[in-house]
């Protein structure tokens, strides 16, 4: 606490170096009833000494259109609600954009929607009035600009010094006004590393069932998850379990746990189990000694959903009367399943980065390592070189998948990925793929064939022979296409 209270005489000067702020000051002094406050986040993040982008204001003792106006004299302001006293303003020769606001109150439905609020802004609305209607103590807090005073009618600053989120008055009442706070409290206790004061976690996990009712934006939930995800892909996953999130939003998810695994092969546990040890794989040093980079946040989520399909095709010989626990298919119904799942939720409306069509992708693909030996060098070529990214993303979630399947004998199996890594490296040496030394209408052409596959067949065989090396030239295929059409014929 006495650490965070050292802080505190530096808030003025603090406030000086953040672009836009002193501006903004010098702007509003000209209004001698002015008052001009950094809020929420921002001012959280101030003492937490972290990097923010987006800085929130309030004025007060000015009226919306004179505010409006005072600011077009230096930048580009932007009025998105009337209501809502929100004002989007640039400073000239400024790319930083900032939220200036007026204080405000807010009165909820009651139905938990993020929309169904009714806001009333008000200049001369005490700050204090404004603070009292955020959602965590630590987000409501405020800076005068003037003196660099910190207003803390919620003791938000006592909670930072305990690193703990706590709800502001009764945790019931916030969350009742808006369901989408309690997922934005489970991505704060990730982002910031605290723990969420017990009335308040008590009070969010018998409420977050209300998620269910899709009352908040799927967009919304999809977001929150996914930032909390790019943080802590495990800690996000145990945090969602433990409150209930996931059976509320995402409850094809919970079915992984208590799923039998064959344990001479999956002696780590069930299938939770798996996906858990996979994530936490996806980052540990053995992971580092094949890849630098790490898994895009989009194969992060095919990783945690690449068994989802196991609950729906595991058979057990007390149930089934299968020779061993058995999940054949999983890959086919997992993609399916993870497809549907990220669709409902919208996950791809989150900055674009996480598309169901190509997580789908990554889910229904992940087993082909084990037939790695057997496979022709053109169908690996097809999978890994063609889209050397999509590839790459393939290969990573093969081996999170691989370190997280924990022999009999206590060891990570990652034999069939390694295989499949010395395969690959006989044909991506070089910075692009080599160009067939046929194309289909040539071969179609030269031999008469029709379109078919047939057609597709052949040029497999060349493209398998030219990266093998036994073929260099566009006559060496043709001759050997050739030979191959006249064995087919006979």
């Amino acid at each position: 606490m006495e650490a965070m209270r050292s802080r505190l005489p530096n808030l003025k000067a603090k406030l000086a170096r953040l672009p836009g702020a002193e501006r903004l000051r010098r702007i509003v002094a000209t209004q001698r009833q002015a008052e001009v406050y950094l809020v929420g986040g921002a001012v959280r993040d101030l003492l937490l000494k972290r990097r923010r982008g987006d800085l929130d204001f309030v004025v007060r003792g000015v009226p919306l259109t004179m505010l409006q106006q005072l600011l077009g004299k230096h930048g580009e302001v932007n009025l998105v609600g009337k209501t809502f006293g929100v004002l989007k303003f640039t400073p000239r020769g400024s790319k930083q954009e900032l939220d200036i606001a007026l204080p405000r109150t807010e009165h909820a439905f009651g139905t938990g929607g993020t929309r169904d609020v009714e806001v009333q802004s008000d200049a001369t609305l005490p700050l204090e009035r404004d603070l009292e209607r955020r959602d965590f103590t630590v987000n409501a807090m405020a800076v005068d600009l003037a003196t660099g005073a910190l207003i803390d009618p919620h003791g938000g600053l006592n909670d930072l010094a305990g690193e703990q989120l706590r709800a502001v008055g009764d945790p019931a009442e916030r969350f009742t006004e808006d369901n989408s706070r309690m997922l934005r409290g489970l991505r704060f206790a990730i982002e910031l590393g605290f723990t969420i004061e017990p009335k308040t976690w008590r009070t969010l996990k018998t409420l977050v069932l209300h998620l269910a009712a899709a009352v908040v934006p799927r967009e919304l939930v999809s977001r929150e998850f996914l930032k909390a995800f790019a943080v802590d892909p495990l800690k996000t996953v145990d945090l969602w379990d433990l409150s209930g999130a996931f059976r509320a939003v995402m409850p094809e998810v919970l079915a992984m746990r208590g799923c039998p695994q064959h344990r001479p092969f999956h002696s780590e546990g069930d299938v939770w189990t798996h996906a858990r040890l996979a994530l936490e794989m996806a980052g540990s040093a053995a992971f580092k000694q094949f890849f630098k980079q790490p898994p895009t946040l989009e194969t992060m989520v095919a990783i945690f959903l690449h068994d989802v399909g196991k609950p729906l095709t595991t058979r057990t010989p007390e149930q089934h009367g299968t020779d061993r626990i058995r999940s054949d298919g999983h890959d086919v119904q997992g993609a399916r399943l993870a497809h549907r799942v990220l669709e409902r939720l919208r996950f791809s409306s989150y900055e674009g980065t996480v598309d169901a069509d190509r997580v789908a992708w990554l889910v229904e693909h992940h087993m082909i390592a084990l037939a790695a030996r057997e496979m022709r060098l053109s169908t690996l070529e097809k999978y890994f070189i063609t889209d050397r990214k999509r590839g790459d993303e393939l290969l990573k979630l093969m081996l999170a998948d691989g370190l997280a399947t924990i022999s009999n004998r206590g060891r990570p199996t990652i034999g069939a990925f390694t295989v499949l890594q010395r395969r690959l490296a006989t044909i991506s040496r070089r910075p692009r793929p080599v160009a067939p030394l046929v194309r289909g209408d040539e071969l179609m052409r030269t031999l008469g064939l029709k379109s078919g596959p047939r057609v597709g067949e052949l040029l497999d065989v060349l493209r398998d022979a030219q990266l093998e090396g036994k073929i260099k030239t566009k006559a060496a295929a043709l001759t050997l296409a050739r030979k191959l059409a006249g064995k087919r014929g006979r």
